[in-house]
């Protein structure tokens, strides 16, 4: 049983919501079917396990009048923006508050109170090792039209997704986040065949508005599932292998046909990827598995 909470110390808010809430739209409920068409010179250690603090730090209560300012904001993804908390940490990712997703990713908040959240980045394989990448949607307000992993997201400060142990709460989120995105059903997910490899730690402006300062767990599996994206997160889906994907790469690299990667996914496809993908297939992934060390990547 997971040592979460002291209840004497922490107490949730109660407006935080327990269930997670669906991000379709009305237009998402029309799925459509998509044609499977170097490391720092530093590290950070720490134990897996650390208790949040006996406090919540917020940085901007008045959200409304943050909303304002963004009135052009596609409904759904502004909806999100202000009712997910993200889990704020410090740079041994101790929990240290919430904040909204709105706030987390404004560069300027970034900047000045150094918010740093924590998130996770699923690389989802079909049992002939492909590896199946998401175009994340034009109305995302960070890196709209990027190609990225298979999903990329934030584990919510709620009781189920801060779970430490074995990083539970993270495959927690992950389950989520799958199904809300990609349309990837709890069962064909299990939490218990995400295996967590590693995290990062990286900072990313998107724009001069928005940007991302995360602590990113990074984690595999191996399913074969079916996939129904949400066109409000995703843009298109494609399966690769690491053919594909070094044409990919060298086409971003080039500039060809417009196409972009997320900087979190080139950073793990520079430092691990392929590393850990020739693991996969030999079926010696355990040996590659390092959730001790925060690698600060740039």
């Amino acid at each position: 049983m997971s040592r979460l909470f002291n209840p004497t110390t922490v107490k949730l808010s109660s407006s935080l919501p327990i269930f997670p809430s669906s991000s379709f739209s009305s237009k998402s409920r029309l799925f459509f079917s998509s044609n499977f068409a170097a490391l720092s010179t530093f590290s950070i250690s720490k134990p897996l396990r650390s208790p949040p603090p006996p406090f919540v730090r917020r940085t901007m209560t008045d959200s409304a009048a943050a909303a304002a300012v963004d009135t052009g904001m596609d409904a759904v993804q502004r909806r999100l923006m202000f009712e997910d908390e993200c889990i704020l940490v410090d740079e041994n990712d101790r929990v240290v508050g919430h904040e909204n997703k709105y706030n987390c990713h404004l560069m300027e908040k970034i900047e000045s109170l150094n918010l740093l959240h924590r998130a996770f980045s699923v690389f989802l394989f079909n049992s002939k090792y492909e590896l199946l990448l998401q175009q994340r949607s034009a109305t995302k307000v960070t890196f709209p039209l990027v190609w990225t992993n298979t999903c990329c997201s934030h584990p919510l400060y709620r009781e189920s997704e801060l779970i430490d142990e074995d990083a539970l709460g993270v495959r927690n989120a992950a389950q989520r986040k799958l199904l809300d995105e990609l349309g990837i059903v709890a069962e064909d997910v299990p939490v218990d065949q995400f295996t967590p490899l590693g995290r990062i730690l990286y900072k990313a402006p998107s724009d001069g508005k928005w940007g991302e300062h995360e602590l990113d767990y990074l984690l595999f599996i191996v399913r074969d599932v079916k996939v129904n994206p949400n066109p409000d997160e995703v843009a298109d889906i494609k399966y690769v292998n690491r053919e594909q994907l070094k044409e990919l790469l060298r086409k971003a690299d080039a500039g060809e046909e417009g196409l972009k990667l997320s900087p979190w996914f080139r950073l793990v496809v520079d430092n691990f990827l392929f590393k850990w993908w020739d693991h996969l297939e030999k079926g010696t992934l355990k040996e590659v598995v390092d959730m001790k060390t925060i690698h600060k990547l740039t």
